[in-house]
């Protein structure tokens, strides 16, 4: 009797031990990757990523966020190392990123901004060709002092898509946030054409995603630009948001998520 009831409670404990493990090994991950618009950031001249303020839309106590956007890179160089400042980049990117994902996580995914710069230059060579096509150029990359296949924008999306989804990992494509730039009292939108192309991308891989070019667009044109500069940037910085509009973003892309279909993601909003 006496040995059938340790054995009995030995059994529960191994039970209770297993469903522990399983249950911590449950709780999802949200993986934020972009740039530095998406960044926590540094705070100087108080310029923050919206990524700084987005766990605070979350329990946190049920999912864990880890954000990382990347200061300075796009979709091509957050793929090929493009910081090429090792003191600048000591996370990783895209490597490190893709080894963490585990079935069951999300990845949100926000580029666009820097990959208008120039393919070729000599200092930070970050540029995609326009498009999601499969077009690509053949280049010599004077910082890395290599030749490099350069492809379209859509191309790179859709290996982060891709190499996410094969994993069981949940995609959220967010298009770019826009520029505070302003013609005939409007907000430009649409960033030169990739925050659609980073929307289409999405749809053509069955990827979710969240137009946060024109959620964000939609507020600044309600407020105006006076409001808006004052409110969410810098006079000298057009890009970059203060406190005020990287909360501002980061409660978009939250209102976003609970917009979506069939996304588990919203349960676990507050």
């Amino acid at each position: 009797m006496k040995n059938t009831f340790i054995i009995t409670f030995c059994l529960v404990l191994a039970v209770s031990a297993l469903a522990f493990i399983q249950k911590e090994k449950r709780k999802p991950t949200i993986w934020l990757i972009g740039d530095s618009t998406v960044d926590d950031g540094s705070g100087n001249n108080d310029l923050w990523g919206w990524g700084k303020f987005f766990p605070s839309f979350f329990d946190t106590s049920k999912v864990t966020i880890r954000n990382y956007g990347q200061g300075g890179t796009s979709a091509r160089t957050f793929q090929t190392g493009g910081i090429w400042d090792k003191k600048i980049n000591k996370r990783g990117m895209w490597d490190t990123v893709y080894a963490k994902l585990s079935k069951g996580d999300y990845l949100i995914i926000q580029f666009g901004l820097n990959d208008q710069g120039p393919v070729a230059d000599s200092s930070r060579a970050r540029g995609t060709l326009k498009g999601i096509g499969e077009d690509s150029l053949q280049t010599y990359n004077a910082v890395t002092m290599q030749n490099e296949t350069v492809h379209s924008f859509g191309w790179y999306m859709r290996r982060f898509i891709r190499l996410a989804k094969a994993k069981g990992v949940t995609v959220i494509v967010c298009s770019s946030i826009p520029k505070n730039e302003w013609k005939d009292g409007k907000l430009l939108r649409g960033e030169l054409g990739f925050a659609d192309w980073a929307l289409q991308v999405a749809k053509e891989e069955k990827a979710l995603l969240i137009d946060l070019n024109t959620l964000i667009a939609d507020v600044y044109d309600s407020e105006g630009q006076a409001a808006v500069t004052e409110k969410y940037h810098i006079v000298k910085d057009h890009v970059h948001t203060t406190t005020g509009g990287a909360k501002l973003n980061a409660s978009l892309v939250a209102k976003g998520i609970q917009n979506l279909n069939h996304c588990n993601l919203k349960n676990f909003l507050k």
